[in-house]
């Protein structure tokens, strides 16, 4: 379930979250920005292995702009869903077949972080280090189910108003 808007996320994340962690996700949803990043950051710190979290973080603070601190968020949830998807820590040396990243669980939020990095890297303009995530995405996503074309095609779009500029 999506922690903030109640709607399934199973397809994605696999599991459900402790209610302690439940619970500072509820205060976080009634407090203020600062103190839902503080509430979740707390989470992280208690549950390191609760990786909805990450993704309302990594959400959280791109969407207020704070595109270093969604970084670090989105590469803490990264470590976590590689941990438990028994994945090389290192995302370029990943390949298809080390898991299955088309059904829910920790493997499939690691690849939608994954998509998620790279358009943080797009947006921090580190073009090439998008590129080289969303390379590695198409590697292993093939079908394109976590939806890497989008990021895929904003990063075309930034290639080429950079060429005409």
């Amino acid at each position: 379930m999506n922690l903030f808007t109640g709607v399934e996320t199973n397809d994605l994340f696999g599991g459900e979250v402790s209610p302690t962690i439940a619970h500072l996700v509820d205060r976080a949803r009634e407090g203020s920005r600062d103190e839902a990043a503080a509430l979740l950051w707390t989470a992280c710190a208690m549950a390191p292995q609760s990786l909805p979290v990450y993704y309302l973080l990594y959400k959280l603070h791109a969407g207020l702009g704070q595109l270093e601190q969604a970084e670090q968020a989105a590469r803490k949830g990264l470590d976590a869903a590689a941990q438990a998807a028994r994945l090389n820590a290192d995302w370029r040396q990943v390949q298809p077949g080390d898991a299955d990243f088309a059904s829910p669980g920790p493997a499939r939020f690691w690849l939608f972080t994954l998509k998620a990095l790279a358009f943080i890297q797009l947006r921090r303009g580190q073009r090439d280090a998008s590129q080289g995530l969303v390379e590695q995405i198409g590697r292993l996503d093939p079908s394109d189910q976590v939806g890497a074309s989008v990021v895929r095609a904003l990063l075309a779009e930034s290639q080429a108003q950079t060429r005409h500029a």
